[in-house]
């Protein structure tokens, strides 16, 4: 339940970084790409059964 929660938190926060946003366009692609590693690592957790 506490993963799937945190799954749908990080696509979140993932979306919310896209450099098309105008808040986030200075970022470049450091938000995204921070973001979406923290994203793959907890869906390779899941895929081998750590959580």
């Amino acid at each position: 339940m506490l993963v799937d929660i945190l799954i749908v938190l990080l696509v979140l926060m993932l979306v919310g970084s896209l450099p098309t946003w105008s808040y986030s366009r200075n970022w470049g692609y450091y938000g995204t790409g921070g973001i979406g590693t923290v994203l793959l690592v907890v869906v390779l957790l899941m895929l081998f059964n750590v959580f």
